[in-house]
C-alpha cells in the first residue's frame, strides 16, 4: 500500500511550492480525471498544467500548506489554504498587487502511487472579492 497522503504532500511542495509544473508526470496518472476543472481547464494532464502554470504567473510567489489530511482506503482529502500576491492576471483580472489568502479542500483517489482522480472546492468566491472583482455583500 502506498503513502496516499505523501503522494498529495509531494505534489503541494515540489509542484505546487517550488513551481516545478513538469513534475505533475510523477504525482497524477496519465489518464488523471480533474471532476471540477478551473473555468476553462483543458482535461488531463495537460489542462491540469496549464491551469497550475496560469497560477504561478498569476501568483509567483504562491505557498500552499496543508493544514489537515484524512485517508479512507485509496481516497485522501486534504485541507489547504494558499498565499500569494496578485502579480498577473488571474482568470481576467488584471495584477491588483494585492496579497491573498484562499482556504479550500480537495479529494484525491490514489491509483497505483499516483492520482488517478480529483476533486477541488476552493473559495473563488473570496479569492474574487480579496482582488476587487466582486464587492463583498452590502458594498
Amino acid at each position: 500500500m502506498h503513502d496516499i497522503s505523501g503522494v498529495v504532500r509531494g505534489f503541494v511542495e515540489e509542484v505546487l511550492n517550488q513551481g516545478r509544473i513538469d513534475a505533475v508526470d510523477r504525482f497524477f496518472r496519465d489518464d488523471m480525471v480533474e471532476h471540477v476543472p478551473f473555468p476553462g481547464q483543458g482535461s488531463g494532464l495537460q489542462g491540469l498544467k496549464e491551469v497550475l502554470r496560469e497560477m504561478r504567473t498569476a501568483f509567483p510567489d504562491m505557498h500552499w500548506t496543508i493544514e489537515e489530511q484524512l485517508t479512507e482506503r485509496d481516497r485522501v482529502l486534504t485541507r489547504f489554504e494558499w498565499t500569494g500576491t496578485h502579480r498577473g492576471a488571474f482568470l481576467g483580472v488584471p495584477a491588483t498587487g494585492r496579497p491573498v489568502k484562499v482556504w479550500g479542500m480537495v479529494i484525491d483517489r490514489v491509483e497505483e502511487g499516483r492520482i488517478k482522480e480529483t476533486r477541488i472546492i476552493m473559495d473563488m468566491l473570496g479569492l474574487m472579492m480579496q482582488l476587487g472583482a466582486v464587492l463583498p455583500p452590502g458594498q
